[in-house]
């Protein structure tokens, strides 16, 4: 469930028994390092953006960049950036669907994009406008969102932070195709809200980076 337009973001937050484990100070300095860093990203990235935008008009099947609506900081929805990996209508009957470690709908250009995670540099943009940060909880579609909470309804604590490029369940509890994975991938997106910190937050990155740099799937 979203929160109440009638209830701000800060008094839904005072009801929680999740309480952000950052102050403001800290909260201060996490967004100013995304900005900087998502800035410098883009600029320094550029080339490998070019390579990719033109291995995928080479495909010549569709649009480069895919556009898809997920819930973020304060039950808003935002548009999450992606270079497109799978076939164009790869939800043809309108049910969103759960994307699988070797999805049969992932094209062979968005394959090598997926499994070197190459398909996320455009949410670099999401970072820098404030739709996310680095380091939070990988937002979700609001139907899938709709099925958590009626397991979960503490999903909705989550709307306290922007949600992250990656987070500690990217990298321990691995790709998320089922609802059992998704209720284990959301209390640990809570345990991250009440212990995160900068400290956290520079070892999830560094592990992160680690990770992707020896090849490993997550």
């Amino acid at each position: 469930m979203i929160p109440s337009e009638n209830i701000s973001l800060d008094e839904s937050c005072e009801k929680s028994e999740y309480v952000d484990g950052m102050n403001m100070v800290e909260r201060a300095v996490k967004r100013a390092f995304d900005i900087a860093a998502s800035f410098c990203g883009l600029v320094l990235l550029s080339p490998a953006f070019l390579y990719v935008y033109f291995r995928l008009k080479r495909q010549g099947d569709g649009p480069v960049i895919y556009r898809q609506e997920r819930i973020g900081l304060g039950g808003r929805p935002f548009d999450i950036l992606k270079f497109r990996t799978m076939t164009m209508n790869s939800e043809p009957d309108g049910v969103p669907q759960l994307a699988e470690k070797s999805d049969d709908r992932l094209t062979p250009v968005g394959k090598f994009l997926r499994e070197h995670h190459l398909d996320e540099m455009p949410q670099l943009w999401n970072v820098l406008v404030g739709d996310m940060s680095f380091v939070g909880y990988r937002p979700e579609r609001k139907y899938f969102i709709d099925k958590i909470m009626q397991e979960n309804p503490d999903y909705e604590q989550l709307y306290q932070i922007r949600p992250g490029v990656t987070s500690m369940a990217t990298i321990y509890n691995g790709y998320t195709d089922t609802m059992e994975k998704m209720l284990i991938r959301l209390q640990m997106d809570l345990e991250y809200l009440q212990k995160r910190s900068l400290w956290l937050d520079l070892k999830i990155i560094l592990t992160t980076a680690r990770l992707i740099g020896y090849g490993k799937k997550i």
